[in-house]
């Protein structure tokens, strides 16, 4: 199976940005545990601080299922949603933190109504836990 991961702005600074709410390791370290783990699977990663590119890389169609962080693009992206809405194969939105628990802008997601399920609140666990849910 070919999982893409796709996260967007600022996530290219996990590991350093507000290590309190996103811990401290990289998404390049973390893509290492996740590859050991699925070694089955072919996990493709993708980040971009540009709407426009991220919907380019996921038209692109060459991947079996997907995780999304879509970052601050959660809360207003309607063009990623409706990208996400053309996507037929299995998604799911991760967060890294509750973001119930944050400020009442971060608590509207736009994007998730087009996945399948969503994963908030589990750290970079999130990401894991959306690929063991596809089968």
């Amino acid at each position: 199976m070919k999982v893409l991961i796709v996260n967007g702005p600022n996530l290219n600074l996990l590991g350093t940005r507000e290590p309190e709410i996103y811990g401290t390791t990289s998404m390049e370290d973390f893509l290492e545990t996740l590859k050991s783990e699925f070694s089955s699977h072919e996990i493709q990663y993708y980040q971009s601080n540009i709407e426009g590119e991220i919907i380019n890389r996921l038209q692109e169609d060459n991947f079996d299922a997907l995780v999304i962080n879509p970052g601050a693009f959660t809360h207003y992206s309607y063009a990623i949603a409706d990208c996400l809405k053309n996507i037929s194969k299995p998604k799911v939105e991760v967060h890294i933190s509750n973001i119930y628990k944050r400020e009442e802008f971060r608590q509207k997601s736009v994007t998730a109504a087009n996945t399948d399920a969503v994963l908030s609140g589990f750290g970079m666990d999130g990401y894991r836990l959306a690929i063991l849910s596809f089968k």
